[in-house]
């Protein structure tokens, strides 16, 4: 099915957004579906942070996962996520905390990081134990839960137990990414179109290829094989002390959130068992999920 979608892909939505740029009449268009979404009642509690909001789903329990929504620092939120929130706290048993950081063009990524620091700060504060917490993210949320979990430890924050990424954005420098064989091949993500974000988005408060990773807890992370962002999962797999990389043959960005789809589906199991063994028995997440 994925396969079929990046064909229609390639043919209508690659023609119509690989110009797209984030001036202020785009950017507010792009927050217009997160505004549309927002009035559709879901039952869900809220959290008012200072400056954001949060949105928990699942049923309250000891261990948790917070989680950053995807959209490229522009666009989605808590409220056009939520199906693939209750889809995560479904695969893993555990509830999860979405977090609707602030993003361009209110604020550059240094303040997207700093509301995710604020939410981890608030789950240790109310009790939650970092052992007991795992921080995921897809697209730009996964940049969001790296850089979370690194702005943590420099700031003297316990790590929590492990990082999930899918299809993350986890380099914001966009000249490795205009080179690589991918910004041909992938479906949905136009490179051009990164490169424009990331030069709105400021300094970046974490750099894979400069920091130092031994500060994060063990990671894993999905990627399609046709993705743009493949090369920064393979770069980062290399570079950390602890990384599983599950690499998916034939996808493209995003292709493994489809619902419905047999590949989507044993996606989040995997997701399900990595998380299940960063809570239960850290040394575990370092084994290969499979």
């Amino acid at each position: 099915m994925h396969r079929h979608v990046a064909r229609v892909l390639h043919r209508w939505h690659r023609d119509r957004f690989s110009t797209w740029e984030p001036t202020p009449d785009a950017l507010r268009q792009a927050a217009h579906l997160e505004r549309v979404m927002g009035l559709i009642p879901s039952g869900n509690r809220r959290v008012q942070f200072d400056g954001f909001l949060g949105e928990w789903t699942g049923t309250p329990a000891d261990r948790v996962i917070l989680y950053f929504h995807g959209g490229g620092f522009v666009v989605s939120g808590v409220a056009t996520e939520r199906l693939l929130a209750a889809r995560l706290a479904s695969a893993t048993g555990i509830p999860v905390l979405s977090v609707g950081y602030r993003q361009l063009p209110e604020a550059q990524v240094a303040a997207s990081v700093a509301d995710g620091v604020t939410a981890y700060r608030q789950l240790l504060a109310h009790g939650h134990a970092p052992e007991r917490i795992v921080i995921a993210g897809m697209s730009a949320g996964g940049y969001m839960a790296f850089a979370t979990a690194y702005q943590a430890a420099v700031q003297g924050l316990p790590k929590p137990a492990a990082l999930v990424g899918q299809t993350p954005w986890l380099d914001l420098d966009c000249a490795e990414t205009l080179a690589h064989a991918n910004a041909r091949l992938d479906a949905l993500m136009p490179a051009q179109v990164l490169d424009s974000i990331s030069k709105a988005l400021g300094e970046p408060p974490f750099n894979p290829k400069t920091d130092d990773l031994s500060k994060l807890p063990p990671a894993y992370i999905q990627v399609g094989s046709l993705d743009v962002m493949r090369h920064m999962a393979e770069r980062m797999a290399e570079r950390m002390p602890h990384c599983t990389l599950d690499v998916w043959e034939g996808h493209f960005h995003g292709s493994l959130l489809i619902p419905g789809t047999r590949d989507s589906r044993v996606a989040l199991r995997r997701i399900g068992v990595y998380v299940e063994r960063a809570t239960r028995n850290p040394r575990s997440s370092m084994r290969r999920v499979g």
